[in-house]
């Protein structure tokens, strides 16, 4: 029991430290994570890859300095980030919708210009490329995202939620902003 005691003491407070540190560290990854279109379960997911990385770096530095040494090390966690990863690109899969053509969310007129007048002819040959399902997924998300915080949407926030590119981003409110 004395035993048991002494370890208490030389390791609680180490103990104690680190939940209070993992705990800041998920919670406050999460909530950046939620601020740029992350939300769910998959918030904490994005947490969970960050200080994986961490933990991943940890592992190779104490690895045999071979290939093989850093390859085994490295296993665990790049094999949690491919899972989350693959989880991630099941959640966020556009599928069909029956949202309404036209959406209030994007009606706003104090949305910015988001291409120059003067390419109007091109954006229209690539907004038409665009696949419906898409669009209307998109729609579900910035309508979804004017709910929540009470604007419209912004790019960077639904190409984060999306998953995609930026331009495809632009494309995708240029078509919602302008159905």
């Amino acid at each position: 029991m004395r035993r048991f005691a002494c370890w208490l003491l030389d390791t609680g407070p180490v103990l104690v430290l680190a939940a209070i540190a993992g705990a800041g560290s998920f919670t406050h990854i999460r909530d950046t994570a939620i601020e740029h279109g992350q939300s769910g379960w998959m918030s904490w997911a994005v947490a969970v890859c960050i200080d994986l990385t961490c933990v991943m770096a940890a592992n190779l530095a104490q690895a045999d300095p071979t290939a093989w040494g850093w390859i085994t090390a490295a296993t665990p966690a790049a094999a949690f980030l491919i899972a989350v990863s693959m989880l991630e690109r099941r959640a966020t899969r556009p599928e069909p919708s029956t949202a309404v053509a036209s959406s209030p969310v994007l009606a706003s007129s104090s949305a910015p210009e988001l291409v120059p007048s003067h390419a109007q002819d091109e954006d229209d040959e690539r907004d038409s490329d665009l696949a419906p399902a898409l669009i209307d997924y998109a729609r579900r998300v910035a309508d979804e995202h004017h709910t929540r915080h009470g604007k419209p949407i912004t790019r960077d926030a639904l190409r984060a939620h999306l998953g995609v590119s930026n331009q495809l981003a632009s494309d995708l409110l240029r078509t919602l902003r302008t159905a």
